[in-house]
């Protein structure tokens, strides 16, 4: 097998001298690695045969095959977004505030669904991305997308399960003491406003979790933890608190001094919803929330 190596130091490629299956092939030629590696590059889609991308694993080659593995997505540009895990079933990324989640009837192309579907797809033209959760397009921090409709139903059906740690951390306007909890039911308004109310009603029952973490005068940093994940369920939650997200005037905030919603999904675990190792990835308090804060 003659073996070529790319001048980028990632791609490879080899020529196939004697009939076998593509799995067998990759275990020899990449030796150095773990089969468990080999198998997650051929999952991956990163394996090509004659220019085709496969992950067939019994694939047959004959002698005068080429076989090239490709680094993902180098024409790709990933804009608003850093990918934090990938593998053959899930991707978890960090989102930008500013950047959708999926698209609008105003936004289809630069949302974070549609780059990743593009990135997956310079990979291999056959992979997908499917929608487990969102973020409003104003809140920044850590989501998970599935890479097949199998791992996105059971994500989503069995979310409280899976899901171990949901934590966000908010920049709020004035001084809050200590911590609580809220409850609350929420409706949606023909103006698309979420509104709160005490008593059970036909709205969806929303719990948050808070806790004071830092003060300085004039506003108060929050850990914020999800009992239930409702939409805007944290922007309306602090607005009943008397206490509303700074920069996020649909929901009652008067002022803006870091020129965004300060939001953000700071971590969240799971348990993977094929192997069940459990996984835990955090995201950094944007900077612009902690000016002011000793």
């Amino acid at each position: 097998m003659n073996k070529k190596e790319k001048s980028n130091g990632q791609d490879q490629e080899w020529i196939v001298k004697e009939s076998t299956e593509l799995l067998k092939f990759l275990f020899e030629v990449m030796s150095s690695r773990s089969r468990k590696a080999v198998k997650e590059t051929l999952s991956r889609g990163k394996v090509f045969v004659n220019g085709e991308g496969t992950t067939q694993f019994n694939d047959k080659l004959e002698p005068g095959d080429r076989v090239e593995i490709r680094s993902a997505s180098k024409n790709i540009k990933l804009r608003g977004i850093k990918i934090f895990h990938e593998d053959e079933d899930v991707i978890v990324i960090e989102k930008d505030a500013g950047l959708l989640s999926i698209a609008s009837e105003k936004e289809q192309q630069m949302t974070a669904y549609r780059q990743l579907s593009d990135y997956v797809q310079s990979i291999n033209p056959r992979n997908r991305i499917f929608v487990v959760h969102r973020l409003d397009r104003e809140t920044s921090g850590i989501m998970i997308f599935a890479k097949n409709k199998q791992v996105q139903q059971k994500l989503q059906d069995n979310w409280k399960d899976i899901v171990s740690e949901r934590t966000y951390i908010a920049l709020v306007e004035g001084k809050v003491a200590k911590g609580g909890k809220i409850t609350s039911w929420l409706t949606e308004n023909k103006e698309l406003i979420m509104r709160s109310s005490k008593h059970p009603n036909n709205g969806k029952k929303a719990i948050t979790h808070y806790k004071a973490l830092k003060f300085n005068g004039n506003l108060s940093l929050l850990e914020i933890n999800l009992e239930t994940g409702r939409k805007n369920q944290i922007r309306v939650h602090m607005q009943d608190l008397g206490h509303p997200i700074v920069g996020d005037k649909k929901y009652g905030s008067r002022s803006n001094p870091i020129k965004r919603v300060g939001l953000h999904a700071h971590v969240i675990a799971f348990k993977h919803p094929k192997s069940g190792e459990p996984l835990r990835f955090e995201s950094k308090i944007p900077t612009e929330f902690m000016r002011g804060f000793r």
